[in-house]
């Protein structure tokens, strides 16, 4: 194993000033010849490359190297942030120029808890373990240390195809989308190649980009799994890993396959791990404890588990008048912009469609439905096409958009963690938003562990009577039969 990587700077006495824990700027060339003390920092195990004037095949990597940096430099060239320009929080952390100028492009005004918290660990190579709920700002965190570590640390030669030097490894699709998204821009000054590795997309596109070199990968536990056994994808040089949503795919069952991801990357002392979760459980501490070496740990406890900026409503209703009373609420001045969840699949199917039937604009977003549909429909959500979305808890981490007025729990969830991610997509950014959850003989024994989790007690009503208005008859058909990922009966479908 070669990791062809400089080695972290390690805290070295300066004489007549402060100790210094990481090299400042991002000085390619001033960086690669800087020596680390192997014996102060477990970043030094991690190098394992070869003198590049051992051979001369390596002096032309590097030249490549180089040669795919022009064209992140010529962006860069040219434009130095300010010192008096870096908010505060960021410039004392020195990162190179590059993440400043993302990060002002980006409007960040200083830094969240949980990164000022984690940065200054990760980004002298220290493992983390961190519990933070979504929304604290924790996927910036692990990003930038992530990039800060790339173009502080250049490569002596290019890694080979399919070989990134970041893992980060996510439950859902779209959570995997949002990490993507967020590491572009933050990369936007840089050559640093980010891909998302998914299921439901398409698997040959995926396999072919594989096939160049790539720096960061974003990966759902399912599909790269597939990858590693054709293959495809070398996760032997990663010296990154990041692990987000740990409770989330303990959850949903992809520990094993975490599992059998993370034998395949280096050995936790040659790496540098960040595991983040929003709750943490007995078995999430052992996981963390078997895949970090001296971690960090940061537990950033939001002050409330649910923000003031969300109104609470629980409305006591029969099934019978359950679809009744979110028609009229749908249609109601107050709601602009709604996300409808339910728990099961076919339950999105029906509501969806019945909800189409009556004329209102929404789109369906559960696991079946193919990935391309699904970012489609986000899009069409996210830019006012569409009204309403019906969503299982996929859609409860990981989607991020402004202007969601409405929250509306047609089932209440059964596990009391996923109604706090529920609501948390109202309320943002400074924003007001509203959580109406209709309980009904089937569902409302789970108030109790609810209100246990929140901490307060809901104040159960009847629904009002405008609410109680009957249904005008359907003006649409129904929808055709959706292309879907999975074509197993009903009964056999996971959510």
């Amino acid at each position: 194993m070669k990791f062809l990587k400089k080695l972290f700077a390690t805290t070295i006495p300066q004489t007549g000033g402060a100790n210094k824990s990481r090299p400042v700027g991002s000085n390619a060339e001033e960086n690669s010849v800087k020596k680390s003390n192997p014996d102060k920092n477990k970043s030094a195990q991690k190098n394992h490359g070869q003198s590049p004037d051992q051979n001369q095949s390596q002096n032309q990597s590097q030249n490549q190297k180089k040669s795919r940096h022009n064209s992140a430099k010529r962006k860069t060239e040219q434009t130095t942030v300010k010192q008096e320009d870096i908010p505060p929080d960021f410039a004392e952390l020195r990162l190179p120029n590059e993440l400043n100028l993302a990060i002002q492009e980006l409007g960040f005004q200083s830094c969240t808890p949980v990164q000022k918290e984690v940065l200054p660990y990760s980004l002298d190579g220290q493992d983390i373990i961190a519990q933070a709920q979504t929304g604290t700002g924790k996927t910036a965190a692990f990003l930038i240390s992530a990039i800060a570590y790339d173009l502080e640390n250049p490569e002596i030669e290019q890694r080979p195809a399919g070989s990134p030097f970041a893992l980060i490894i996510a439950p859902t699709r779209e959570l995997v989308l949002q990490i993507s998204k967020d590491a572009q821009h933050l990369a936007a000054f840089t050559d640093i190649k980010v891909m998302s590795v998914m299921g439901g997309m398409d698997y040959e596109k995926q396999k072919q980009q594989l096939q160049y070199p790539i720096d960061i990968v974003i990966a759902t536990p399912g599909r790269l799994i597939d990858f590693i056994r054709s293959r495809v994808i070398d996760l032997s040089r990663v010296e990154t890993l990041i692990i987000d949503e740990a409770d989330r795919m303990l959850s949903m069952g992809f520990i094993p396959d975490v599992k059998s991801i993370i034998a395949r990357t280096p050995k936790k002392e040659q790496r540098q791990t960040q595991l983040f979760s929003a709750t943490f459980s007995d078995d999430i501490k052992r996981l963390a404890a078997s895949w970090t070496h001296d971690p960090a740990r940061i537990e950033i406890a939001p002050d409330q588990v649910a923000v003031d900026s969300v109104e609470q409503r629980v409305y006591l209703t029969g099934n019978d008048i359950k679809f009744k009373v979110l028609y009229n609420l749908i249609i109601s001045d107050e709601v602009e912009r709604a996300i409808v969840f339910l728990n099961r699949r076919d339950q999105t199917r029906t509501i969806e469609n019945k909800l189409y039937r009556q004329g209102i604009d929404c789109g369906l977003l559960s696991g079946e439905v193919a990935q391309k549909k699904r970012i489609r429909t986000l899009d069409d959500f996210r830019n006012g096409k569409i009204k309403v979305l019906v969503a299982t808890d996929v859609a409860g981490r990981g989607i991020h958009v402004d202007g969601i007025s409405h929250v509306i729990n047609y089932n209440l969830p059964e596990d009391p963690e996923d109604y706090v991610h529920r609501i948390g997509r109202t309320g943002r950014a400074g924003a007001t938003g509203v959580s109406i959850s209709l309980a009904c003989e089937d569902d409302s024994f789970m108030l109790p562990a609810i209100e246990t989790l929140l901490g307060e007690s809901f104040l159960c009503q009847q629904p009002p009577s405008d609410l109680l208005t009957k249904l005008p008859a359907p003006v649409r058909k129904p929808r055709q039969e959706r292309e879907t990922n999975d074509r197993r009966p009903d009964k056999y479908r996971r959510k």
